[in-house]
């Protein structure tokens, strides 16, 4: 096994690669508003198919941004405390404190075999991030371990193409693709639409492709059946792996 991943629901999963187990943007909490701001709520659709105390030992949590609930909800926020470390913005470190760590982009650490690399991410259009704030994506990878690739909140493709002329192809790309959107910027997407999963995938040269934040909450506006025609529609299904909640696939 070199790499598997067990969807939790929203744009949490664990990721086991190299003997460490990562856990993606925490959300465990229940059904409901979790969070927002006035005129923009955010409210959960769908339970955590797995709860805080049903994951396991986490090595490390990658928590693309901290601002947002259907990034960090309540319950997530306090599963943080019981890991050994969380990597996140610098801002959203110093926010948190604990054993947040906060990463610029293109700053590594390390984590047993595993190097985690920060990379950029906008949430939104250009110009997002005084509004929507900074947020970060990753990479891990390893000697003789595949790159994979976690893109967190971004909707930006010119943020693709800059990491995949930095880093190169990935072997396997998690993409936040619920194309989520709430009152800013006139509806725009906050996150990849399945379409530009599709292209990010083609930029990325991904051999798999697995979907996260894009079922849950109430303003993702696509879903897995949008994801499924889009990946079809290109001819290419065959790279897409579309996860129930609480399914693991390994590979």
């Amino acid at each position: 096994m070199t790499f598997a991943v067990t969807f939790v629901g929203g744009p949490t999963a664990v990721l086991e690669l190299g003997g460490a187990r990562f856990l993606t943007d925490p959300t465990f909490s229940g059904l409901g508003v979790q969070g927002g701001a006035p005129g923009r709520p955010l409210t959960k659709t769908e339970e955590p198919a797995l709860g805080a105390s049903e994951v396991g030992r986490i090595d490390a949590v990658l928590l693309s941004h901290d601002e947002h609930a259907d990034n960090l909800d309540p319950a997530g926020r306090e599963f943080l405390a019981s890991v050994p470390v969380t990597f996140t913005t610098t801002g959203g470190a110093s926010r948190l404190g604990g054993t947040a760590r906060g990463l610029k982009p293109w700053e590594s650490a390390q984590v047993g075999a595993v190097e985690v690399v920060a990379v950029p991410a906008l949430h939104g259009p250009p110009g997002a991030e005084p509004v929507t704030g900074q947020v970060i994506g990753f990479l891990l990878r390893g000697e003789g371990l595949p790159t994979v690739y976690v893109s967190g909140d971004n909707a930006s493709l010119d943020v693709v193409r800059e990491i995949a002329g930095i880093a190169g192809p990935v072997e396997f790309a998690v993409l936040f693709a619920g194309a989520a959107r709430t009152a800013l910027f006139d509806g725009a997407p906050l996150t990849l639409t399945s379409v530009d999963a599709v292209e990010a995938t083609r930029i990325l040269a991904a051999d798999v492709v697995v979907p996260l934040h894009l079922r849950g909450w109430k303003h993702f506006s696509e879903g897995p059946a949008d994801v499924a025609s889009a990946f079809s529609a290109a001819g290419l299904a065959d790279r897409l792996r579309l996860l129930e909640p609480g399914e693991r696939a390994t590979w």
